[in-house]
């Protein structure tokens, strides 16, 4: 894989809480319109490797590139700045904001000056959002407040779009909105860094997959290679 196509180059990643050793030399490429899926079980260092690329873990060694720049030491404001949109879990909507004040304060052209996500088709993706415009977001339910969530980091029109959790807690029709509104999502070519519970969906949304353990890759490849390896390490 040339490094010119690369989004996300990640060399010899460490991330420490404290005295806690979380991630132990994690290699990680994403290239351009790539959709990668991290697995692992809870605890074993996903969302501590999500927050470390994009810059919210401080103690922090390793390179870090992300469209062919050092990023290694980037505070999170500058990786947002570069094309990264965070969908992250809890979903991190503005509780006193409305609907279209969550979506409108976002919206920003892509790094190429386009908009492929404007104002009007988030609305069309989530027709329910269009209904709610008005409503804060502390008045939305679970699913609205995910969607708000996803519409809002597509307004920013990213180049890379990392999803942390973005189905947990949520009835099984909204789960079967957000993995279609995904699939749109990759489909169109943004690159994506997937992280959800239901392995099985990730895998079938992704063109490669790693999973992590204790903090270190022990599986990654092409998804029909990590398919047939990945029970072992998710005890399933």
């Amino acid at each position: 894989m040339a490094d010119a196509e690369l989004i996300v180059d990640a060399r010899a990643v460490h991330a420490w809480y404290g005295s806690s050793h979380v991630l132990q030399g994690i290699d990680l490429q994403i290239a351009r319109g790539q959709a990668l899926g991290l697995l692992g079980r809870n605890g074993m260092g996903k969302s501590t490797l999500v927050r470390t690329l994009l810059g919210h873990v401080s103690q922090r060694s390793g390179y870090i590139g992300l469209f062919g720049q050092d990023c290694s030491r980037a505070r999170p404001h500058e990786v947002a700045r570069l094309g990264v949109a965070y969908v992250p879990e809890g979903r991190g909507i503005f509780p006193n904001l409305t609907v279209r004040e969550n979506l409108v304060m976002a919206a920003r052209p892509g790094r190429d000056g386009r908009s492929h996500w404007p104002y009007e088709r988030v609305l069309h993706t989530f027709p329910r959002l269009s209904e709610r415009l008005r409503h804060l977001g502390a008045q939305l339910s679970g699913g609205e407040q995910q969607m708000l969530s996803i519409g809002r980091a597509l307004m920013t029109h990213p180049e890379l779009i990392i999803l942390d959790e973005a189905t947990e807690g949520l009835a099984p029709l909204v789960v079967a909105q957000i993995w279609r509104v995904i699939g749109e999502i990759c489909a169109g070519g943004i690159a994506a860094l997937i992280v959800d519970h239901d392995y099985r969906k990730v895998l079938a949304h992704c063109d490669r997959a790693m999973v992590l353990q204790k903090g270190q890759v022990v599986l990654q490849g092409p998804r029909g290679e990590v398919t047939r390896g990945v029970a072992g390490y998710l005890g399933v």
